[in-house]
């Protein structure tokens, strides 16, 4: 996905920018940077990979090289940025929370325009240059973030940092969040609230879609209202959002837990324990041990010390290796056990399949499975929260395609909770990960658990919603 932090000071800004950036590290996981401006030395600009190493430690010797009141920082899962622009706007630098599916058609007319493209990685277009050449093809920067939201396909979020402050746009539908935060002599924008308290800033509020403001270091200036429609991600607070996040105001561990509340109440299982699967799961796994009265048990833990992410690696095999060896099993708890096991999300199944395996090898007698979203049934064309490049690579498609012959047959039917097509999938999945028994939760009850209108919300991955 990727996560930005920008802020502006009357005083220097670089340690604020350095640690605001680095609680956003759990978003991405490919690359990362970080632009100042200073009206005497300019700007100045950092881009680091981030696939063997953390954001601290690829950024923290060169921090004396940055200088400057205002800055931008981003951890991205796509190109490398910030990109640094001189056009008829004036100098400024951009970074983007984005997914352009249609880029070539853009670079294409682009070029025919006779623009170049200059920032290029391993051949590949950069999504996040393409945004700056929209921009400057608008008289002001207002006019040219609109390009930006008219032609592109997908979604896009942005921070521009201009020698007169920094503009925040976020995406026209609002799939992605920006907040703004405050404290003396300085103001922020960011996309995790959780970048906040430790830097002692106090949250102001969400930007609206599509809505462009300009912040300086004594407040902001609306350089545009909210569009009316919003289709802020699910996932989100499914699987993306830190526990001490808020996104429009509802917080992400708070909505996790109430979530599994719901279902632990309504599920019929008998089991002597559940555990959530580190991290996301957690929290519902909380809410489910109060929703269905029985004991929380740390029976799997993550290693913390040394293992980022499960979808770090490029490569399946390796990310599959980095997935396993995170998660430790706890034979204690395991042993002569029913155990249901809470998780954010079943994506291809890989992960899942091993842990149960070696959940009964420690002596597990029953392993169920209880999953806090809806089947991921459609790909999700808006934002990159896997590394999935087809829709067989999800589990459900390869059961559809083995049902029908065709996986894209009959979508609407098997996303539909309990009708025949869905639960002949479900119990399809059980069988290939080697489960007791697997429940899914409804749409209805995660809406009700983020507590936004379901017209509010996008569920495109689960219920095939949303249009682009």
């Amino acid at each position: 996905m990727g996560g930005f932090f920008g802020t502006i000071s009357k005083k220097e800004c670089v340690d604020d920018l350095f640690y605001g950036t680095d609680y956003n590290s759990h978003l991405g996981t490919k690359r990362a940077g970080l632009v100042t401006f200073d009206k005497e030395l300019g700007f100045s600009r950092s881009i680091h990979s981030l696939e063997r190493d953390y954001f601290r430690s690829k950024f923290e010797g060169e921090l004396h090289t940055f200088h400057g009141c205002q800055g931008l920082g981003v951890i991205s899962d796509t190109d490398p940025q910030p990109i640094i622009v001189n056009s008829h706007l004036g100098r400024y630098a951009v970074v983007t929370v984005a997914k352009i599916n249609n880029q070539q058609e853009i670079a294409e007319e682009l070029l025919s325009r006779k623009m170049h493209l200059s920032e290029m990685s391993a051949n590949k277009l950069n999504q996040t240059e393409l945004v700056a050449l929209l921009i400057n093809m608008g008289k002001s920067f207002v006019e040219g973030i609109n390009m930006v939201y008219e032609r592109i396909k997908g979604s896009c979020s942005m921070l521009v940092l201009t020698e007169d402050g920094i503009i925040a746009a976020r995406d026209k539908y609002g799939r992605t969040p920006i907040v703004l935060g405050k404290k003396e002599g300085a103001y922020a924008a960011t996309s995790e609230t959780a970048a906040f308290p430790n830097l002692d800033f106090q949250t102001v509020r969400d930007l609206g879609p599509g809505e462009i403001v300009r912040i300086k270091a004594d407040g902001e200036e609306v350089l545009q209202k909210p569009f009316s429609r919003c289709q802020i991600c699910s996932f989100l607070w499914v699987y993306y959002g830190f526990p001490a996040s808020d996104y429009e105001g509802i917080n992400v561990e708070a909505m996790r837990e109430f979530n599994g509340k719901l279902m632990g109440e309504s599920d019929d299982i008998e089991a002597d324990c559940v555990c959530g699967i580190p991290d996301s799961g957690v929290g519902f796994a909380l809410g489910y041990s109060e929703g269905h009265k029985i004991p929380y048990k740390r029976a799997v833990l993550k290693y913390t010390p040394t293992w980022p992410r499960s979808f770090t690696p490029s490569n399946q095999t390796r990310r599959d290796l980095v997935a396993r060896m995170k998660l430790i099993p706890n034979r204690a708890i395991l042993n002569n056990k029913r155990v249901v096991f809470c998780d954010d999300s079943i994506v291809r199944g890989t992960q899942l399949r091993d842990n149960v395996r070696t959940f009964f090898e420690y002596g597990a007698k029953e392993v169920h499975a209880r999953i806090s979203c809806p089947p991921l049934v459609y790909g999700c064309p808006f934002i990159g929260f896997t590394s999935s490049k087809d829709d067989l690579e999800l589990i459900t498609r390869c059961i559809i395609r083995d049902f029908e012959g065709d996986h894209r047959k009959n979508l609407e039917a098997y996303a539909t909770t309990d009708s025949p097509e869905y639960t002949r999938m479900v119990n399809e999945i059980a069988k290939r990960l080697g489960l007791t028994t697997l429940k899914f939760n409804t749409i209805e009850s995660l809406i009700k658990s983020i507590g936004l209108p379901k017209e509010r919300v996008c569920t495109h991955c689960f219920d095939g919603s949303s249009e682009m």
